[in-house]
């Protein structure tokens, strides 16, 4: 049997340079690289550093529980069931970002661009909303308890 280093210029591993793989990097498919014990790369842009504790690193940004993303570029952006709780998230884009069964209860969306983002069953408690965009959003299945609409209100 004949191995083959792989080459993942978006993959840093410590001790290593840019473009290059160590002895601990194992390649499970096309898609998703073991780094270490501790970290996966399921994407050029989603980063799984964490797997007990629900760390992602996505297009460069640490996303868990009490972030600060005050105008992160998180286009569409893959946060399936990512748990973002009383997280900031001011003035974040958002577009196209997929956020399905996200938990963002108590984060702050103020100004946030969610433009088509797809928020369905993404839990929503008491987030604040004010002066976001939600233009063709999809929340079905949402949970939006005490949360504040774009335009002020609290939802019942």
């Amino acid at each position: 049997m004949r191995l083959r280093w792989v080459l993942l210029p978006l993959v840093l591993v410590s001790g290593c340079s840019q473009g290059t793989t160590s002895p601990t990097t194992t390649v499970v498919s096309p898609t998703t690289t073991v780094v270490s014990p501790t970290t996966t790369v399921v994407s050029p842009t989603t980063t799984v550093v964490s797997p007990t504790t629900a760390v992602l690193i996505v297009n460069g940004y640490t996303i868990e529980a009490g972030a600060k993303l005050e105008g992160a570029d998180l286009i569409y952006a893959d946060l399936t069931n990512a748990t973002l709780t009383n997280a900031t998230l001011t003035n974040a884009k958002l577009t196209n970002a997929k956020l399905t069964g996200a938990n963002l209860t108590g984060a702050n969306l103020t100004g946030a661009n969610l433009f088509y983002a797809n928020l369905t069953g993404a839990n929503l408690t008491g987030a604040n909303l004010t002066g976001a965009y939600l233009e063709g959003a999809k929340l079905e299945g949402a949970n939006l308890t005490g949360a504040t609409m774009p335009d002020g209100t609290k939802h019942p």
